[in-house]
């Protein structure tokens, strides 16, 4: 049995290992089915306690002759989308991407 600070370990372990979770767990002895539940319980507990954040977005008026929704974000990423998109579906996809 281990216990949650040894949990915490191996989930921060993991992610700093850039291994996928099932060679993580080959290589340190550890049930894939097993780690995949305190993944689950970590995102959760650790979800609840986390403030809401921003995203910084700003605003550029420009003309696209293809009728399109352009998202640039930082690290020179563009997200370019159909501009009759339903602001609903635009605003769960900016959740998620957060």
């Amino acid at each position: 049995m281990t216990s949650p600070e040894q949990r915490v370990f191996h989930i921060k372990a993991w992610q700093a290992s850039g291994l996928s979770q099932a060679a993580y767990c080959r290589e340190n002895g550890l049930n894939a089915k097993t780690f995949g539940n305190w993944m689950r319980t970590y995102r959760n507990t650790h979800k609840r306690h986390q403030p809401a954040s921003l995203i910084p977005v700003t605003i550029k008026a420009r003309v696209s002759g293809a009728g399109s929704l352009k998202l640039c974000c930082s690290g020179q990423h563009v997200l370019e989308l159909p501009a009759e998109i339903s602001p609903q579906w635009l605003g769960e996809l900016l959740k998620c991407l957060n």
